[in-house]
């Protein structure tokens, strides 16, 4: 498995255990006013960056271009930046709304990129041939 792919998916369940984490923790205080924050956080986090990590998994040339790194970086520093910044603005931070806009513009940007990545050169890896049986 290409290491771009195993970033992602290690990324990707960093991103659960937080989500869960914040889930337990607007559960067990009876306040949901996060819910926000803990959705991006599973979905942009862990379900997409799974995606992404399932993706390059199959894709291994397109792993191993400079834009995929490129990719995960910005992605990833996007929804590290989205995920705090707006669970504090939704538990009583207004005043982060501007950096929210900004974290979501970077994730756009990767997600963008991860649709170069996607549209780009069709480069595929030949897929396994059947054994012949005996």
């Amino acid at each position: 498995m290409p290491r771009l792919a195993q970033l992602y998916f290690k990324t990707a369940i960093i991103f659960l255990i937080i989500g869960i984490a914040m889930g337990l923790h607007m559960a067990i205080g009876q306040d949901h006013s996060a819910i926000g924050a803990h959705a991006h956080a599973n979905l942009l986090g862990w379900v997409t960056m799974a995606i992404f990590g399932g993706y390059h998994a199959l894709n291994p040339a397109k792993a191993q271009k400079r834009l995929a790194m490129i990719q995960y970086g910005v992605y990833t520093g996007g929804v590290a930046l989205l995920v705090p910044s707006l669970y504090l603005m939704l538990t009583g931070s207004p005043q982060l709304e501007p950096l929210v806009a900004i974290a979501s513009i970077i994730v756009f940007i990767g997600v963008l990129l991860f649709a170069a990545i996607i549209f780009g050169s069709s480069e595929t890896v030949s897929r396994p041939t059947a054994v012949p049986s005996r």
